[in-house]
């Protein structure tokens, strides 16, 4: 009677986690379909549009950690369905943005919500299913992401023609109840809460936070002595923040490990840089095809849709093979595989065809999903049940604060190349040669991945 149970337990679980692993990224893609769109409506300059997903980006950098903390003191599936419901809420809110400044306001809030997401989901498959099956179902969860990932652009894109940018926002909400309704009665008196009783640490949390906020302000003014005096401030919290999470007792982000785990470490850095590497691709892409070679956002977004495809189909056999298979073999291949996509993308100019990013994607998404799932899986099996919270906000933190920092090279390139230019037919020269230049860094940073993800050393 137990394992019935048990097993009715596991699958309202993975099907709570997938759809909503699901939905969110499938919005957060159709929006990048969109972008076009939204700079014509709302007269955006190149730097607006980047700060589009930076926000968003932001804010989710911001709250993960107090978020991941949080569901370890007060329950995971509490801050789970919390996130939920307020990601429908400011989705709405962004679909109803009459300004740039509206819809900026409204994607801070989306990425609060989605913080509460990012920190709870993998901490909730890993709490709930054994140790020989979590690197599948973690591959489940990810598969379900580049899934969503995979359909955004495609309904999305269709939906942008048809309906306008404001549908993109919205698509994704009936998924969303469906969650609710499952996590309200299929799975009423679970929370997976820590045993432990802490505090939540509002020191470290504001100094994080403003740490955050300085650095996507400071790139955004660079070259100016502003921007710098920003990005240098940005660096001294980030620093004084470590000192202080390591001396406190209840810190909202444990460093400790990164200074006795070094499977945990080196595994952290490696996903720090290659989502640094690769999260701007959606963005870029999007660019390229609707300015320089002038497709709909629905032509577009089936050909942006290759790379989340193929992670999609890949992950869940990566994430299995992660099981039996040393996870940093596997993972190293994938950042070099990565590598070889992204120089390909550095290879685009004026008018290139679409055959070459296609390729190129694949190529990408190969490498993308031998890394991720296995990587994921010698994060959570290096640490204890205890820090399974802290080590999912550890995780999502590396991935979110890699994902913005692949935005902030991207607003970099953009100040410097396109300044306050309004993205148009005139001007895709310079577009093409912004976009050729951030890829190029972004294939060079794949090399920092390789280091760390060799360093790691073995699991088994």
């Amino acid at each position: 009677m137990n394992d019935e149970v048990n097993k009715t337990l596991h699958r309202d679980v993975l099907l709570m986690v997938l759809l909503n692993a699901f939905t969110t990224p499938m919005m957060l893609s159709a929006v990048n379909v969109a972008l076009p769109h939204i700079a014509r409506d709302l007269h955006m300059t190149a730097v607006g549009i980047s700060w589009i997903p930076m926000s968003y980006l932001m804010a989710s950098a911001m709250f993960v950690l107090i978020f991941g903390r949080l569901a370890d003191i007060y329950g995971r599936k509490k801050i789970f369905l919390i996130g939920t419901c307020s990601v429908v809420f400011t989705s709405l809110l962004a679909a109803l943005s009459s300004s740039e400044v509206f819809l900026l306001a409204a994607r801070f809030l989306q990425g609060v919500s989605a913080a509460m997401l990012y920190a709870t989901q993998v901490a909730i498959i890993t709490s709930v299913f054994p140790r020989e099956k979590r690197g599948q179902m973690i591959g489940y969860t990810v598969a379900a992401i580049y899934l969503g990932l995979s359909a955004g652009p495609l309904l999305g894109g269709y939906l942008v023609d048809m309906f306008g940018w404001r549908a993109g926002f919205v698509f994704h909400i009936p998924l969303a109840v469906v969650v609710l309704l499952i996590a309200f009665l299929r799975v009423p008196r679970q929370e997976w809460s820590s045993e432990e009783h802490a505090v939540l640490d509002l020191g470290g949390s504001s100094l994080y936070a403003l740490s955050i906020i300085l650095l996507c302000a400071g790139v955004s003014l660079l070259p100016g002595t502003a921007g710098i005096f920003c990005v240098v401030l940005s660096a001294a919290g980030f620093w004084s923040f470590i000192r202080h999470e390591y001396a406190i007792k209840d810190p909202v982000f444990d460093v400790s490990q990164f200074f006795i785990n070094r499977i945990f470490t080196f595994s952290c850095l490696a996903s720090l840089l290659m989502y640094t590497a690769t999260f701007a691709n959606v963005v870029l892409v999007s660019l390229y095809l609707q300015y320089i070679l002038a497709m709909s956002a629905t032509s577009a977004g089936m050909i942006m849709m290759t790379q989340p495809l193929t992670m999609a189909l890949l992950s869940p056999l990566c994430g299995r093979l992660s099981d039996h298979t040393e996870p940093r073999v596997i993972a190293t291949a994938g950042v070099v595989v990565t590598a070889l996509g992204l120089f390909m993308l550095s290879g685009l100019g004026n008018g290139n065809g679409a055959s070459l990013v296609i390729v190129a994607l694949i190529i990408t998404g190969t490498g993308f999903s031998l890394f991720s799932s296995p990587n994921v899986n010698a994060i959570m099996s290096s640490v204890g049940k205890k820090y399974y919270g802290s080590a999912t906000a550890a995780m999502a933190t590396m991935r979110i604060v890699g994902q913005l920092a692949s935005m902030v090279l991207v607003t970099l390139v953009f100040s410097l190349l396109l300044a306050d230019i309004e993205l148009s037919v005139e001007n895709t020269g310079q577009l093409g040669r912004a976009i050729s230049t951030a890829f190029f860094i972004a294939s060079v940073l794949c090399l920092g991945g390789v280091v760390f993800s060799l360093a790691r050393g073995r699991m088994r």
